[in-house]
């Protein structure tokens, strides 16, 4: 069986909207694209790399799938994200969209009007770990829809008070026990959390019915 991964750049308040630039993600005026970029350094770089070995296939929603397939093709032999370029590129991509029609990115597939149907099929084969970037609105998807077998996470030690959130209303209510965690010398976070079953709620946990 293969696992679904979720790997999200994460605000201390939970945003995950446009990290990477200004452009990334616009939606609702957000005016924070590029937060992520003043406090990115070279461990965070180190552990995004080290996390690169685990990945078997991509699975990735319409806009970061244009992002990813605008930029990674691309990238040529003397650029300093060759080796990510050359990882990405080869690696098997499955796109959730309403609206493409086709995909030209090498090894790319779409994966038709039922997602959630989709991916629980690519769960259910063999095989190892199949990874979400970006795609906040394929994510909530999967956590509404219980597919989300692991969260790999960098979180930043900044608060914006606005934009996408990785946990929004209509997340299913889910259990993860953590496997790993470290802290860089800048205070970046960075934690993964395995699927750990069907979290109890009730008065027993303090919770009214």
């Amino acid at each position: 069986m293969s696992k679904i991964v979720v790997d999200s750049f994460l605000t201390l308040d939970g945003v995950m909207q446009a990290p990477g630039g200004p452009e990334e993600d616009k939606e609702n005026n957000f005016p924070y694209g590029g937060w992520q970029a003043p406090l990115w350094d070279d461990e965070c770089g180190a552990a995004v790399g080290a996390g690169f070995a685990r990945i078997e296939a991509l699975l990735l929603g319409r806009k970061t799938y244009d992002i990813f397939a605008s930029f990674w093709p691309n990238v040529g032999d003397d650029h300093e994200d060759a080796g990510a370029a050359q990882a990405l590129n080869a690696l098997p991509k499955y796109v959730a969209s309403r609206t493409l029609n086709s995909v030209d990115w090498q090894n790319s597939t779409l994966l038709g009007d039922d997602v959630p149907a989709a991916v629980a099929k690519l769960r259910e084969r063999d095989g190892g770990e199949i990874h979400v970037m970006g795609s906040g609105d394929l994510i909530q998807t999967l956590l509404e829809h219980d597919l989300v077998d692991e969260l790999s996470l960098m979180i930043f030690p900044v608060v914006l008070g606005t934009g996408k959130k990785l946990f929004a209303e209509g997340t299913a209510p889910a259990g993860f026990r953590l496997a790993e965690s470290n802290i860089t010398s800048g205070g970046v976070v960075i934690v993964r959390y395995e699927r750990a079953g069907e979290v109890q709620l009730g008065a027993h946990a303090g919770l009214e019915s």
